[in-house]
This record gives structure tokens, C-alpha cells and sequence, in this order.
């Protein structure tokens, strides 16, 4: 495993958070959320009826053992972890539920 990848740990709870969110939260809603880890990142998609689109990136911050968040801008394509202006953004608290609530409020 590289240093900069997510311990196995975090990894499991992510996918645990994830898995129960998409349960409780999503369940009769048509959408969940599909995670996918890349090095440091976790990847937040949302499958909508079939369409899978990305919401969010998370990096592990392991000295904190917290996540931080980049939204994902579809006007540029691309993570923005420097945009704070979208609803939902208070919701964002460097927790996995935090960020999993913040993109469903950005992208309803």
C-alpha cells in the first residue's frame, strides 16, 4: 500500500457509513451513492435512476483521522475543494455522513 493510500480500516468504515446511508437515507428515493477509492481520495458518485454522475471527493487526512471535502463542479469538470458557495455546504463537517448529506442537497 503506498503512504499516500486509504488505511484498510478507513477504507471498511467508509464503505460501512456508505452502504447504511444509502439504507436508511436512499433506500425508496431511486439514487445511492456508489464510492470509489483512488490513492488518498475517496470518490463520491451518485447513481440517479441509472445515471451515474460524480458529487464529491473526500481525502483522507490521516494525522486528523478526518475527511476533507472537494465538490465537484460541473460548470469547470472538475473537484473544487476551494467552493464553499452551494447549498448543503453547511452541512459539511469532515465527516463521511457530513458529505454524503452536502451532495444531496447540492445535486437533489
Amino acid at each position: 500500500m503506498s503512504a499516500n493510500a486509504i488505511p484498510v480500516e478507513a477504507r471498511e468504515e467508509a464503505l460501512r457509513i456508505i452502504a447504511r446511508f444509502n439504507q436508511e437515507v436512499l433506500a425508496e428515493s431511486g439514487c445511492c451513492y456508489v464510492p470509489r477509492f483512488k490513492g488518498k481520495y475517496l470518490y463520491l458518485d451518485r447513481e440517479d435512476f441509472g445515471n451515474v454522475g460524480p458529487i464529491c471527493r473526500l481525502e483522507y487526512i490521516r494525522r486528523k483521522r478526518h475527511w476533507e471535502f472537494a465538490i465537484y463542479k460541473y460548470s469547470a469538470d472538475r473537484y473544487d475543494p476551494e467552493e464553499w458557495f452551494f447549498p448543503g455546504s453547511q452541512l459539511v463537517d469532515g465527516t463521511i455522513e457530513g458529505a454524503l448529506k452536502a451532495g444531496m442537497r447540492a445535486y437533489h
